[in-house]
């Protein structure tokens, strides 16, 4: 009896239109970021905050993936900055070519940097290589320090950790230490910061980082295969 690896097929296809959709644009210097985190971890409010700090010296654009509403894309737009909204039909996360119609969505406008917010969820959404440059996941302090241990290919993937909500860290029981050793138990590289969009506090060395990998995007070599 032959036994087919549908899931297996599924993902190595869409490995590889990620790895075109990815070159085409490196090609156009745009840095995709993909956006992940559980519901309410603050993915928006961290977007808020920081397209206040950077619209002004970079072109950003935000493509809002949801399984329905348009709240979140409305939010960005009042903040001057390019939106548009995804709608999954249902679907736990992007893949590469969900995410290539929704650049589409945003017209030939050149950006320098496209943020793709995820559907909030820790599993599916680190399945699937949707052609983004870097990966980002947010954690927020009231999910608790434990999540590396529960989701462990979200922080395997990811190049930046978030911790958000640090503002109220007196009111829960989040261990910084124990949470940062875990994580990096599982990837040695991926880099930290610590912040609240209430207070600002850790937004300057996060911004700081974004600017980095936007520049370093643009000046790298092309990753497109004659």
């Amino acid at each position: 009896m032959k036994i087919i690896e549908l899931k297996e097929t599924i993902t190595a296809s869409n490995d590889r239109d990620a790895e075109v959709l990815r070159g085409e644009l490196k090609e156009k210097g745009t840095l995709l970021i993909n956006l992940m985190a559980s519901p309410g971890a603050g993915k928006t409010t961290l977007l808020e905050r920081t397209i206040r700090d950077m619209k002004d010296e970079m072109r950003i654009a935000v493509m809002e993936a949801d399984v329905d509403s348009d709240v979140d894309a409305v939010r960005i737009e009042k903040l001057g900055a390019r939106a548009v909204q995804a709608h999954t039909d249902g679907m736990c996360h992007m893949d590469a070519g969900m995410t290539r119609r929704a650049l589409e969505g945003l017209g030939d406008e050149q950006f320098d940097l496209v943020v793709l917010e995820n559907v909030g969820n820790l599993i599916c959404p680190a399945e699937f290589d949707t052609g983004a440059g870097k990966c980002v996941m947010l954690l927020s302090v009231p999910e608790g320090d434990d999540k590396p241990l529960k989701y462990p290919l979200m922080f395997s993937v990811s190049d930046v950790l978030i911790i958000t909500k640090t503002d109220v860290a007196p009111y829960f029981d989040f261990d910084f230490d124990k949470c940062i050793e875990r994580a990096r138990k599982l990837n040695p590289d991926i880099r930290i910061f610590a912040v609240s969009a209430k207070t600002g506090d850790g937004f300057a060395a996060w911004e700081d980082w974004l600017r980095c990998a936007v520049a370093n995007w643009k000046h790298e070599p092309s990753i497109i295969q004659e």
